[in-house]
Parts: C-alpha cells; sequence; structure tokens
C-alpha cells in the first residue's frame, strides 16, 4: 500500500490500558496504612515495549511496582523501577479519591490540559530530547471501594494535538521502504539498540543510512550530527500498535517535539515493531508526514489542546474492577476484618499500634459466657492469636448464651468447649491462631487424693507454661477458687492480668497490678532467676514509692475455698441477666487494649473517673482504670482503685516467695488445706484480732449504756 491514502489526516491508534491486580492491592495498602485520607496526587510508573505479535498489540501496564513504597519517607518521590527492554518506563500520576462523588466530579479536561503543559514543559526547555521518555504520560483517575473491593478508575494518555492536523503522505511495511541492503543493516542497527543495556529502554531514536546504505540508530541529542547530504533519517520510536495502517499513541508527542523543536516541514518517521524480541521490517512501518502548524503554535507560552482519554468499548465511561471473587477467601477475610481498625488510624485514633495487637498472644481461662464474648471482641481488635481452656462440655443451655456454640455442640454429650470454641472461631475469622485446651485448674478448697497428685502437678505445670507463653490473661472462670493458681502464676511472672466476673445483675472487670517481685516499670516482666534476687525486690509498693495495684483477691480477708458443693440448681449455674457478659466481656477487652497503648503499660497507676491523676500523658482511648464495677439495675458503672495487701492469699510477697522456693509442693499444700494460705500471710491472725476488737467494742457499748439516763 504504497501510497495509498496518501494526503489523508495521520491517524494514531489509541494505547491500551492494563492494570495488574497487584496494582490495586498496592494501592489498596497504600490507602489504608499509609495515605488514609490525603488525596494528594501520586506518581506512579507505567511500562510498554514495542509490538511483538502481528495481531496484537502490546498494552501499557500498570504493576504493583508502579506505586510508591510502604514505607513513610520520600512518600511524594516516584517509585524508582529499573526498566529493560521489555518494559519502558512511562511516568504518570494518580488522583484517588475518597469518595464516589470526588471522582465523577473530577474536571478532567483540566487534569488533561495540566499533564499536556508538562510535557510542553519538557519539549521546549530540552528536557525532552534528553530524556526521551517523558514526550509519554499517564493520567489516572480512581476510586476504591475498599469495602467491597471495587475500583473505578479512567486512563488518559495526554497528546499534544498539532493544529492543523499531521498530513500523511506515505506509510507502508518497513521492508517496501527500504532496500535490501539497507533493511539488512536498520535491521542489526535496531537490534543492537534493543540489546545494549544502554538504550534497551530508551523509546525515542534516530535511524541515519548513509549512502553505502549502513545504518545506525543514535539518541536524540544527536541529530545535528546525523543531517549531512545524502544521508536519509527516520525518526523512529517503540511502537505498541500492531495495526497495519495506523501508527501507535506515542508519535503523536513526538511529532509535536519534532515541529516545535526543530521546526522541520516532512518527517519520516519508523514504527519500530518486533518479532520474538528482534526487528521485524515486515511488522513495523515507515511513514512520511507534513506538518504545517499555525503561526504561534510552537511558541512556549501557547500549550496546544490535548487528548487522550481511553475509551471504554467505544464510550467516554471509567472502568470498573471488582476483586472480590478473584481474592483468596481467607486474605479477602483479613483484609475486611482489619479495614475497620485501619480506618480507625486516618481520623480518630492515627496512634493505634496494630502490630502490638496483631502479634499479641492471649490466654482465656475459660470458654463460657465471657470466654465466648472476649474471644470476639479480641478478634475485633485484631488479635489473632488466642488460646482457649476449659473442661466443660457444651450444654443444652449454653448456645443462647455462650456465642461460639450451636445446638450442634451439644449433641451426643456434647463437645468440650475448647475445642467447639476454637471451630467457630475459625468459621467466623479463618486466619485465627486459635488453640482449644481441654484442662481443669487446679483450686484450693478442692482436696485431691495422692493417687491424683501426679495428675495435679500435670495440670499446674501446663498451666504454668501456658501462662508463660502467653502476653495476656484473662480470668473468665465462674468459680472464685479457680482464679487463685492463675493468679498466682501470673503475679509471679509479670504478665497482664484481665479478671471479669459477674453476679446475677453486677459485675466486676479489673486489671491486676504487677507481681510483687517486678515492681519497677523500668525493668522487663521477668521471673527473677534466683530467689536472693528476687527477695530484694520484695514489696507493696513500685520502685517510685506508689502504691502497686492490686489483684482478685487483695481485698479478701478470707483464701479461695469450695464454693460448688452443697449448692442448689440456681446456685450452681451461673445465673445472670443475659446482657451482663457482652457489657463485661467488651470492658475487659476495651481495658487491655488501653494497657497496650498506655506508655507505662501494666506499671500505669489507676485513674477514675473524672481524676486527672495521670493527667501526664496524652491518652487517645480516655483513662485507664484499675477496676471497673458496673450495676444493670441502676445502669450505672464506677472507677475504683484498689491496692495491693499485704496478707492477699494470691499475690502478696508472701506468697509469691514461698512459691518460688517450695514450686508445686507449696500448691499442692494450698489445695489441700483450706486454712494454710490464710496462716502463710497471717490472715488467721488479722481476724483474731478483728474478733478482740470487736468483743472490747461491745464492751465499751454495754457501759455505755448503763450510763444512760432514761428522759
Amino acid at each position: 500500500m504504497a501510497k495509498e491514502g496518501s494526503g489523508s489526516i495521520l491517524q494514531f491508534a489509541p494505547l491500551q490500558s492494563s492494570v495488574e491486580e497487584g496494582f490495586w492491592h498496592r494501592l489498596s495498602s497504600l490507602k489504608l496504612n499509609k495515605f488514609g485520607i490525603d488525596d494528594s496526587p501520586i506518581p506512579i510508573s507505567g511500562f510498554y515495549a514495542p509490538c511483538s505479535h502481528p495481531q496484537v498489540s502490546n498494552h501499557l501496564t500498570l504493576l504493583a511496582v508502579s506505586l510508591p513504597s510502604d514505607s513513610n519517607d520520600e512518600s511524594a518521590m516516584p517509585p524508582t523501577i529499573p526498566s529493560n527492554r521489555n518494559r519502558c518506563s512511562v511516568p504518570g500520576i494518580l488522583y484517588n479519591t475518597n469518595t464516589m462523588e470526588s471522582f465523577q466530579a473530577f474536571d478532567k479536561q483540566g487534569l488533561l490540559k495540566a499533564e499536556a503543559m508538562k510535557i510542553w514543559e519538557d519539549i521546549h526547555s530540552g528536557k525532552a530530547v534528553e530524556d526521551c521518555a517523558v514526550l509519554s504520560r499517564i493520567l489516572l483517575i480512581s476510586f476504591a471501594d475498599l469495602k467491597k473491593w471495587n475500583f473505578h478508575y479512567w486512563f488518559a494518555f495526554p497528546a499534544l494535538a498539532l493544529d492543523p492536523p499531521a498530513t500523511l503522505v506515505d506509510l507502508r511495511p518497513a521492508s517496501q521502504w527500504f532496500t535490501l541492503e539497507e533493511a539488512e543493516s536498520v535491521t542489526a542497527a535496531c537490534n543492537e539498540w534493543r540489546n545494549s543495556s544502554a538504550t534497551a529502554d530508551v523509546p525515542f531514536f534516530l535511524v541515519s543510512i548513509g549512502s553505502d546504505s549502513r545504518a545506525a540508530a543514535r539518541h536524540l541529542k544527536d541529530l545535528e550530527a546525523c543531517q549531512h547530504d545524502g544521508q536519509k533519517l527516520l525518526f523512529a520510536f517503540y511502537d505498541p500498535c500492531h495495526l497495519p495502517n495506523n501508527p501507535g499513541w506515542p508519535l503523536r508527542n513526538f511529532l509535536a517535539l519534532i515541529s516545535a523543536r526543530w521546526n522541520l516541514k516532512t518527517v519520516r518517521f519508523l514504527c519500530y515493531r518486533e518479532n520474538r524480541g528482534f526487528a521485524d521490517l515486515n511488522l513495523s512501518l515507515v511513514g512520511e508526514a507534513l506538518i504545517t502548524v499555525q503561526p504561534g503554535w510552537r511558541e512556549r507560552q501557547c500549550v496546544p489542546n490535548a487528548v487522550g482519554w481511553e475509551l471504554n468499548k467505544g464510550r467516554k465511561v471509567p472502568r470498573c474492577i471488582n476483586l472480590a471473587k478473584s481474592m483468596d477467601p481467607t486474605r479477602l477475610a483479613i483484609s475486611a476484618a482489619d479495614l475497620n481498625l485501619k480506618l480507625m488510624r486516618w481520623r480518630a485514633l492515627p496512634s493505634l499500634n496494630l502490630d502490638i495487637l496483631f502479634s499479641l498472644k492471649c490466654l482465656l481461662l475459660g470458654a463460657g459466657t465471657l470466654g465466648c464474648q472476649v474471644a470476639r471482641m479480641l478478634m475485633a481488635w485484631g488479635v489473632r492469636k488466642i488460646t482457649l481452656l476449659d473442661n466443660g462440655r457444651v450444654a443444652m443451655s449454653n448456645p443462647l448464651r455462650q456465642s461460639l456454640y450451636t445446638l450442634d455442640d451439644c449433641l451426643n454429650g456434647g463437645d468440650f468447649k475448647a475445642t467447639a470454641a476454637v471451630r467457630s472461631l475459625q468459621r467466623i475469622f479463618p486466619a485465627v491462631e486459635a488453640e482449644g485446651v481441654i484442662m481443669a485448674i487446679p483450686m484450693p478448697g478442692h482436696p485431691v487424693s495422692s493417687q491424683e497428685e501426679k495428675t495435679v502437678l500435670e495440670d499446674c505445670k501446663r498451666l504454668s507454661d501456658l501462662i508463660e507463653s502467653h502476653d495476656v490473661i484473662f480470668l473468665l472462670t465462674d468459680t472464685r477458687e479457680s482464679r487463685w493458681l492463675p493468679t498466682l502464676l501470673c503475679a509471679n511472672t509479670n504478665k497482664i492480668t484481665i479478671t471479669a466476673a459477674l453476679g446475677f445483675d453486677s459485675f466486676l472487670v479489673m486489671r491486676h497490678g504487677p507481681g510483687p517481685l517486678n515492681s519497677n516499670p523500668n525493668l522487663k516482666a521477668e521471673t527473677e532467676t534466683s530467689l536472693a534476687a528476687g527477695v530484694d525486690n520484695l514489696a507493696l509498693t513500685n520502685t517510685d514509692g506508689r502504691h502497686r495495684l492490686g489483684c482478685y483477691f487483695c481485698n479478701d480477708v478470707v483464701a479461695p475455698t469450695d464454693s460448688t458443693s452443697n449448692r442448689t440448681l440456681d446456685q450452681q449455674c451461673t445465673v445472670t441477666r443475659p446482657g451482663l457478659a457482652p457489657i463485661a466481656s467488651a470492658l475487659a477487652v476495651e481495658l487491655l487494649v488501653g494497657i497496650l497503648h498506655h506508655p507505662n503499660g501494666m506499671f500505669a497507676e489507676a485513674e477514675i473517673a473524672n481524676s486527672n491523676s495521670g493527667g501526664n500523658f496524652e491518652l487517645p482511648l480516655g483513662i485507664l482504670p484499675h477496676q471497673i464495677r458496673g450495676s444493670l439495675p441502676h445502669f450505672q458503672q464506677m472507677t475504683l482503685v484498689g491496692h495491693s495487701s499485704n496478707t492477699c492469699t494470691a499475690c502478696c510477697s508472701t506468697v509469691v516467695s514461698e512459691y518460688r522456693k517450695r514450686a508445686m509442693e507449696f500448691i499442692l499444700q494450698a489445695i489441700n488445706h483450706p486454712t494454710y494460705l490464710e496462716d502463710l500471710t497471717g490472715l488467721t491472725e488479722l481476724m483474731r484480732s478483728a474478733s478482740t476488737f470487736q468483743l472490747d467494742w461491745d464492751d465499751e457499748i454495754e457501759a455505755a449504756d448503763d450510763e444512760c439516763v432514761e428522759l
């Protein structure tokens, strides 16, 4: 088709976009973790290569690496990606909006004009000659609906419009334009250009052919050296288009450069295309165009009109892609679960430390009404590692109040709660790392026979190991005595410990203070390696003089004992108002999150409502109380402070020290002898003194009564 179409307007094949899924996943991550509501322009890079198939055009592609990195440094810097022969870099800009309305309200022509001005300025400044990659640009507008994983987007490839348009004089396959010797030399020169690491990704270049039919590929800045009498000169570019009758889109800005920079009227161009990585002159095109622009068009201040918005199936409308179906369900669940937490950091809670929550290991002692609710709340806060310990089975009465169980868990005698709860957590959130431990907690007041001692000691050792391997311990059992051994072990290892306990219409949620041997907030919570080192730290106060916060047993004047024997049915069951457990469970988890985000962690002083005692720190989550006591009849809750007691049967220095000296022998004695803990801590003597004081007080009252005179 040597002269077919001669004298007609030169028409260009538009670029086509292609976006890999990784780009959208990376954008989602940046939006949630870095940009938030900041909708400033984002620098991006796209990639294209010469056409390599006679029936398929190459697309301009965006990859995950097209976006900036996730690091907080250099956020406004464009991504730096090494190019190669199959990936020529194209600079661009992304405008990602916060709402669909903002996406639809974009001044698209204004944005396109602004990008065209950048190209025009690069042409006049000479930058486009030195770095010809800037002749092509990408403009992308988008809205990411991260709830539904819908991405609405629209590409533009800004192109400067010649006025009037260029006229096509000739366009034919390159093999028909060159002589046989020229064709061989041009092929060799182009292959050498493409195979050199220095020029493989340079998409615009010159091809000069001497009178001896020898061809050479040169940089644009070498134009003057190529303009000799008798030399043929072609302006070559990597053409992503496969069409036999149209050059590709990059030629538009190339012609604008040629006209504005060198004022050439007649331009011969080479649309370089390949086959299997080598120059293919049958697929490549050579054309000749006439450029006759109006006076003043080349002036720097007169920016030409711009075109370039991509059509969607022939229509001027944006595209939309939904990635929900293509994503792995577990990955989709993780993204959805983390969405609310990451959105908190946009405005309400920028200081939220998700890394701490994601890595936290929580041990829940009790998988009943409280345990089920606490596990759900922990997952909602992003906690992924949860262990539930319980030896009970799911009863028919449980599913209505205990949210992790269903009727199927009750059949055939009932499944163990620990394993049923883990199955339920994994159904709710497949990415949770949940473990169930079927075990009874040894308790004071529940004596064991000599035959049972070995099993009980094994349980004690197992419980100790579990507490040691977790970061946070929740005491959620339904008897007072079952909380004693965990409280002692937590005090010994200085673990964050949260207790939640229910009455019929009241509840208690509290955090335990640090252990008596580990009371220094500047020390790590580690068990001392020797008793001698630990005795020096025995104290009711922290090293800064503040009183230690108490544990669940610090206000008791009797040791824990059997509370389950000889009880009626209503006393054997945990009879509470149904709304109580969710309230207490939620407060327990919120209390934990407050501890994790306090500068002093578990060593933080107790704060109460309307108190300024701990106001040295700005705490976005609010105050950090010691105890929260709630009453449903009055719809009230109070924040209280209870300091540690030197006669506490679980956390005082006497008990912890005795445990460190005698270990399991001490625990067995506490289990088998109900009064042992009271004798050890001095409670027995205290009660005896209190009784004597009461008797003396009664005598004084009687004497006073004798002196009264009736009027």
